[in-house]
């Protein structure tokens, strides 16, 4: 498991190396000279315009400015904001407990309410609840994040008063509070597929022979369904789970800007719209920094689950 493990993490390594090469090449990429990029159409000093020649070091060949910038990256330096003139650190660091928060609280309901929905339909068989399930499932897979936040804020905002519609709220019961309906509004969708694949993995290993020999040798059901169903059927759930959570933090930029909550998804629209490159860069660094954590978390559960994928690694 621990040669399976660090194999894991020098991908994960890697992954980000190479993320971070096209991340920082994207300002190379962009239309016109860099340095014109940066200070577009302003009317700047002469010692601005060589404040930012030196800042992102343009007279120098492109390798030794992104070595340069990934030393930096690496000993916790984001650069400093062009609108601001501030350190990205700092501008993040307020922002990103927020996203945080969110995507955590969006991934908690995708688990253990999509994952006891699926479970439940799964087991019971059809009938009323089971199509109840089916139909709620499948009506939100069709459901926009933003076409949720909408009719959220309508009904459990506008009309019952419930739950705010805007702002973070302080201290963790307001959090909770205030990020109830956002949560709700990101985990729509996704939630929908981890209920579905829940019930379609819990059917499918019922109805596997292993599971027909353990009932008929007497084996208490709870028994068979924890040790025989459950444990199986957590594979492709985890599968599932490793596609959609890690895709909440680019569905966080729509519902943050929805609900107008101060967190890193807005911060970037924000930056883009104002052209705060290393700030842009520095976000988008984060973004899959966390997405690519995600997978390989759910990667090293593979192992745990299946012995067969370490052994199958192993083999490579």
């Amino acid at each position: 498991m621990l040669r399976f493990a660090l194999r894991k993490l020098l991908t994960m390594a890697a992954t980000m190396l190479a993320a971070s090469f096209v991340i920082f090449g994207s300002l190379s990429l962009a239309p016109g000279d860099p340095e014109t990029f940066l200070i577009r159409s302003r009317t700047v000093s002469e010692e601005f315009r060589a404040a930012v020649r030196a800042q992102f070091m343009l007279d120098e060949p492109f390798l030794l400015r992104y070595v340069h910038w990934l030393g930096a990256v690496l000993r916790g330096d984001l650069g400093t904001s062009l609108v601001f003139r501030e350190q990205v650190t700092g501008l993040l660091a307020s922002r990103i407990t927020t996203t945080i928060w969110l995507v955590g609280y969006a991934s908690i309901l995708i688990v253990v309410l999509g994952g006891g929905l699926g479970l439940l339909a799964g087991l019971r068989g059809r009938g009323v609840l089971d199509n109840t399930i089916v139909v709620g499932t499948t009506a939100g897979l069709a459901v926009p994040s933003f076409v949720a936040a909408t009719a959220l804020v309508s009904i459990f905002s506008m009309t019952l008063g419930w739950f705010p519609a805007s702002g973070g709220g302080e201290g963790p019961v307001g959090t909770i509070h205030h990020l109830t309906l956002p949560a709700c509004a990101l985990a729509v969708s996704s939630l929908a597929v981890m209920t579905q694949t829940t019930r379609a993995a819990i059917r499918g290993e019922l109805a596997r022979d292993h599971v027909a020999t353990a009932v008929s040798r007497g084996l208490p059901w709870r028994r068979v369904v924890g040790r025989h169903v459950v444990r199986n059927a957590l594979i492709p759930v985890t599968t599932v789970a490793g596609v959609t959570i890690p895709s909440l933090i680019a569905g966080a930029i729509i519902v943050e800007q929805a609900f107008g909550l101060n967190g890193v998804g807005g911060y970037l629209v924000q930056s883009i719209n104002a052209r705060d490159f290393p700030v842009v860069q520095a976000i988008c660094l984060v973004l899959v920094g966390a997405f690519v954590l995600a997978n390989t978390v759910v990667d090293l559960l593979y192992g745990v689950l299946d012995p067969r994928v370490r052994l199958g690694g192993a083999a490579l």
